[in-house]
């Protein structure tokens, strides 16, 4: 059975804006997803591929997240397919020696404004690194995300388009769960 991972953005951290995973597995179900799979505590959601399209399962989901929450919660969805392309087009195949070292940013759509990730001068960042590749932003950093000076400066890039990121140990074990 084919799958769609559910990426939600700015839940769980801190302490704040609370979504515990059996809520979250509860509104799947509620909403009629089926072999719904909860990992971790920062809103990763895999579950039965609906047949709709993931923009739509997308706005779905961050209607009743919103309406159950009481705060909005953008989700980024992926089908099963698009998440193994996305491990196939990992433009920094020798960081997943140290996967805690790579990142990958998951945006709603393609920016159709990138001017804010060119006007970036990568000498200036180095060693960390970062590639654009459709809707995704792949984000090395071998000295680690929390330091990193360009990790905040591709976070917070202006590109008009809601975005989420992951590891890339959590991006592979995304893909293991929508394969199972």
């Amino acid at each position: 059975m084919a799958s769609q991972i559910a990426l939600l953005r700015g839940i769980n951290v801190g302490g704040n804006r609370k979504f515990p995973m059996a809520r979250q597995r509860e509104l799947m179900a509620e909403l009629g997803f089926g072999h719904v799979t909860v990992h971790l505590q920062t809103g990763n959601i895999v579950f039965a591929d609906p047949g709709t399209p993931p923009e739509q399962t997308a706005r779905t989901l961050e209607h009743r997240f919103a309406a159950d929450l009481g705060f909005p919660v953008p989700v980024m969805v992926r089908t099963r397919e698009e998440l193994a392309a996305t491990v196939e087009a990992n433009p920094f195949p020798d960081a997943t020696a140290e996967p805690k070292t790579l990142h990958v940013v998951f945006l709603a759509d393609v920016p159709q404004d990138t001017s804010a990730l060119d006007a970036l001068d990568p000498a200036a960042y180095a060693p960390d690194e970062f590639r654009l590749i459709g809707r995704e932003i792949f984000l090395r950093c071998p000295d680690g995300v929390g330091r990193s000076k360009l990790a905040s400066k591709v976070g917070s890039a202006r590109l008009g388009v809601a975005a989420t990121a992951r590891n890339w140990n959590t991006v592979t074990r995304l893909l293991a769960l929508a394969d199972a």
